[in-house]
């Protein structure tokens, strides 16, 4: 049997035997995409007769058994689900300069087993330098490190060239290439080829393995989206670039939820958990020593990250417009949203925001998308608007809908908790107002 390799359209099937910009069949551009097929040759003793199979009732299925495996992290830990699950892939995506590499790093040392580092950007010593740079005193480790990008010759090595290996780190998927195919490597063909070695060999060798992935300026992962399809968990790391804290978002789990957040701090010393978020995202002591008029424009919601509560910060700023169509300018939420509530307030609240530029911004570089904060938000416009606060020790929660009302949320009375908690006595939510209207009274 030999192996070829053709193009093929990823949106039609179309084959070609060369790459083209632009599909013949289907017209969609950039679609076409290298894939090894098999030859086998033509003579009946070649083929052999299919496995047959047949369905198997639900409880004739095995049932497997597996204990996840604990990382050292525990924010790592909270958004794989409980741990690192025996034989599972995962493909850790992020920005550069996120700290993608040194998280790894990180894991590889509180790992006691053998761990495999893939340096596929990196030299050995490069990586050895970080690592002085996390931990001084490493001793007795037993982290090995593989220069290497072809897939085939990693699969060897961890296969055979090292015993009881119990993770493996590839460092990163868009270096590697393999030989079934012809295409350089970072390729839409090879990242796909590859990841499918490597998903092979840790199914068959019940080794778990982290997969570095880059992403594209649109904020994609860079190569087939096939890859995301074909591991088993997808993680994000995001932060701005030059502000310390990070957070690390599931956007697919096979094993685990994918609400789930983990946050850290960047450091000289690697990557830290924030184990408690308020103290970044809420920065209480501060804020109580704000006077009245500093406190113009700032509300304090609770949304749910997974089954954790934080409480967040939100900031707005209303300025008279000097053009005739008024800014919206959003940080941390979607644009759009802010869109809408601008115009319910000015439709249902009689807060005329016509020739007001708003800008709002989720303090800490929190990125929130449920709608539990909206209330909030429009509590935050109309402070910096009116020119009058919220009352202190107050936390806003609720959805607003299109006509104004607010709307109960899921985990009210958990949110309502971890507000008191920390000390909010007064808390604005469906339980005490109706709508947008009737809470303008509490502004002092």
């Amino acid at each position: 049997m030999k192996s070829s390799s053709v193009y093929v359209c990823q949106n039609c099937g179309f084959e070609a035997p060369k790459w083209q910009g632009q599909c013949p069949s289907c017209q969609n551009w950039n679609s076409l995409v290298e894939t090894t097929i098999s030859i086998r040759s033509s003579s009946k003793s070649q083929f052999s007769k299919p496995i047959s199979s047949k369905p198997l009732k639900l409880d004739q299925v095995e049932s497997l058994q597996f204990s996840r495996g604990a990382t050292g992290i525990s924010e790592l830990d909270r958004v794989l689900g409980g741990g690192i699950v025996p034989g599972s892939v995962v493909l850790l995506a992020g920005e550069p300069g996120m700290g993608k590499s040194t998280l790894l790093t990180q894991l590889a040392l509180k790992i006691q087993n053998t761990v495999l580092y893939v340096c596929g950007e990196e030299s050995p010593s490069q990586v050895k330098l970080r690592i002085q740079r996390l931990d001084n005193n490493i001793k007795d480790s037993q982290l090995f490190l593989l220069p290497e990008t072809n897939v085939e010759t990693i699969v060897e090595n961890a296969g055979k060239g090292l015993k009881n290996v119990k993770l493996m780190i590839i460092d990163s998927i868009q270096t590697l290439w393999t030989q079934r195919l012809s295409g350089m490597a970072g390729s839409v063909g090879q990242i796909r080829e590859s990841a499918n070695i490597l998903t092979e060999f840790a199914k068959k060798n019940n080794i778990p393995v982290f997969l570095v992935g880059h992403v594209t300026k649109e904020g994609e992962i860079a190569g087939p989206k096939i890859l995301e399809h074909l591991v088993d968990t997808v993680l994000y790391l995001e932060g701005e670039r030059y502000a310390e804290y990070r957070i690390l978002r599931a956007v697919k789990n096979r094993f685990g939820p994918t609400d789930e957040v983990g946050i850290f701090s960047m450091g000289q010393k690697g990557m830290e958990e924030i184990l408690n978020p308020a103290k970044i995202f809420l920065e209480s002591d501060a804020k109580d020593k704000r006077t009245k008029n500093e406190r113009i424009g700032s509300a304090t919601v609770v949304t749910m990250q997974g089954t954790r509560p934080i409480l967040v910060e939100i900031q707005a700023l209303c300025v008279s417009s000097p053009i005739p169509v008024p800014r919206r300018v959003a940080r941390g939420i979607d644009a759009n949203r802010l869109q809408i509530l601008c115009a319910v307030l000015q439709k249902k609240a009689g807060i005329p925001l016509y020739n007001q530029d708003v800008f709002l911004s989720v303090a800490g570089g929190l990125k929130v998308s449920e709608p539990g904060i909206d209330f909030g938000i429009c509590m935050a416009i109309i402070s910096s608007y009116k020119n009058k606060t919220l009352t202190e020790k107050t936390a806003v929660i609720g959805e607003v809908g299109l006509l104004g009302e607010i709307r109960s949320i899921a985990f009210l009375d958990k949110r309502k908790k971890q507000a008191k908690a920390l000390g909010y006595t007064n808390i604005l939510g469906p339980d005490k107002y109706r709508n947008l209207a009737s809470a303008l009274a509490d502004l002092t």
